[in-house]
């Protein structure tokens, strides 16, 4: 990896870490899809704003709008509004390591749209992957079986997130810069969650509580606006499989903000089920290799 790219690699990785407790203060009075709105739409004019200062061009042809609108639902709406959900039925770190399958259902998704199997070594990974997903999970299955519907829901944005992965790299791919594609994204995945949230009669309301004004300042500034950036260049510099290594580390730091703040305790099967998740993981990069 070159120092560049180590670089986005770090800045993703603490990005990321940092986000999952307070996406997890944005719950409570606000609507998970209420929320979104208000964090793309600033993230957004922020992106918008970056992209006109730096001149990088935002002028676009209606297929590449529509590529971005479809970018916009997969990765800054429908991805977040799942994980938003998930977070009202388990602790947020544990989220973290569902999103930490992202490089092994690329996998499954690449092999979908090239219509052949995927190798035997990336097989074997995805599934030691998902095994130690269900050791992580299974002492909270042994609390509470709500914890079945955060799985369904992180899994479900995890396929939205590894979607968005690749649409972003066929953007990169066609010369778009990433700023830009990024920018209309949000702007986008905004739209769609106005759309959701006055189908479904949500109040557009604001949480006046510091501990929502502030989880949103920083979801806004450095994990959307300062990562997304940092991370949709590492998947147009090294690929969506291998940008998604990052989600192997992140967790670890989720998992260790998780139990500080929200008294999630390790056990012997978390440790074991996080060894087997970043064990199916490195797989997956010799397998690539």
């Amino acid at each position: 990896m070159r120092p560049y790219d180590f670089f986005l690699y770090v800045a993703v990785v603490f990005g990321w870490s940092t986000s999952w407790y307070p996406l997890s203060l944005q719950l409570g009075v606000v609507a998970p899809e209420v929320s979104l709105v208000w964090r793309f739409s600033i993230s957004g004019l922020m992106m918008l704003g970056i992209c006109a200062l730096s001149g990088i061009g935002l002028r676009f042809g209606k297929a590449e709008h529509a590529r971005f609108l479809m970018l916009g639902i997969a990765l800054f709406s429908t991805n977040f509004a799942l994980f938003y959900n998930a977070s009202l039925y388990a602790a947020s770190g544990l989220l973290a390591v569902m999103l930490s399958m992202s490089s092994l259902i690329n996998v499954g998704l690449v092999a979908v749209v090239n219509r052949r199997p995927p190798p035997l070594l990336q097989v074997g990974a995805a599934l030691t992957g998902l095994a130690g997903i269900g050791l992580v999970f299974l002492p909270e299955l042994r609390m509470s079986s709500t914890v079945l519907t955060s799985m369904a829901f992180g899994f479900a944005g995890t396929i939205s997130f590894c979607i968005g992965n690749m649409l972003s790299s066929a953007s990169q791919g066609r010369g778009i810069h990433v700023l830009a594609s990024t920018s209309w994204g949000m702007v986008y995945g905004t739209g769609f969650m106005l759309l959701v949230s006055l189908v479904r009669g949500h109040d557009f309301i604001i949480d006046p509580s510091i501990s929502y004004l502030g989880s949103l300042a920083w979801l806004i500034v450095a994990s959307s606006v300062m990562t997304f950036a940092c991370y949709l260049s590492l998947v147009g510099r090294i690929g969506p499989g291998r940008a998604a290594y990052a989600t192997v580390v992140f967790p670890i730091f989720a998992l260790l903000i998780s139990a500080r703040y929200e008294g999630y305790e390790w056990t012997l099967l978390s440790f074991a089920g996080m060894g087997l998740v970043v064990i199916g993981n490195l797989m997956m990069i010799r397998a690539r290799d």
